[in-house]
């Protein structure tokens, strides 16, 4: 069940007038589109949610600060930041907990990933989304699916591991997206060469997560 992730994100996200870019850096924005995304997955899974307002509040202050911390300054860093910065946001919303899932159906399915980890599944769903619209507009790239995204034994190890170190959120969320995890160092933002000369230093321990090596 990825119809959430599958859908043009587009249509799950509301109009600004502004590329998403820009527009996930204003919090009237960010909290709408968060609403939007919890909507849609309710609707498609039958869960029921509920969302604490403060926290999703904070969680959009910790991630900004967060995303301009590292934000690079070269334009051959803009593409892989745009990753980066939607794993910054998955472990943001791991660390604050902005959502209750109060209701599922009775006769789910508890290993897919949506009744699994209900809170979870929304969280990887809206920051991919975000992702995709970002690198659709600004880079004409599309985001492809990995079956990472419906496979239990994947989804019990990202539970698992960002429950004891939220920042490999970072790294499952490039996994989701098809990308090469950074174990070692996921919160650190390494283009290009920097990237290349970490992997050297840290090979012997990049043997990924619990439940994934």
């Amino acid at each position: 069940m990825n119809t959430a992730l599958s859908a043009p994100a587009a249509a799950i996200f509301p109009e600004s007038g502004l590329p998403v870019r820009k527009s996930v850096r204003r919090l009237r924005w960010f909290i709408a589109a968060f609403e939007h995304q919890v909507d849609e997955i309710a609707a498609e899974t039958g869960n029921a949610y509920e969302i604490n307002r403060n926290r999703l509040a904070a969680t959009f202050v910790e991630w900004l600060r967060a995303f301009e911390a590292q934000k690079p300054s070269a334009d051959t860093d803009r593409l892989p930041y745009v990753g980066f910065a939607a794993g910054l946001m998955l472990r943001t919303l791991v660390r604050q907990k902005p959502l209750t899932a109060t209701a599922m159906p009775s006769a789910c399915d508890r290993s897919n990933p949506a009744y699994y980890w209900p809170e979870g599944y929304v969280y990887v769903a809206f920051c991919l989304n975000v992702r995709a619209l970002v690198l659709e507009q600004d880079f004409h790239e599309k985001q492809a699916l990995v079956p990472a995204l419906s496979e239990a034994r994947t989804w019990w190890s990202f539970r698992e591991n960002v429950a004891e170190d939220a920042n490999l959120a970072i790294a499952f969320l490039d996994l989701f997206a098809g990308e090469e995890p950074n174990w070692t160092m996921p919160d650190k933002f390494q283009p290009g060469a920097v990237r290349a000369l970490a992997s050297r230093f840290y090979r012997q321990v990049e043997k990924g997560p619990k439940g994934l090596s």
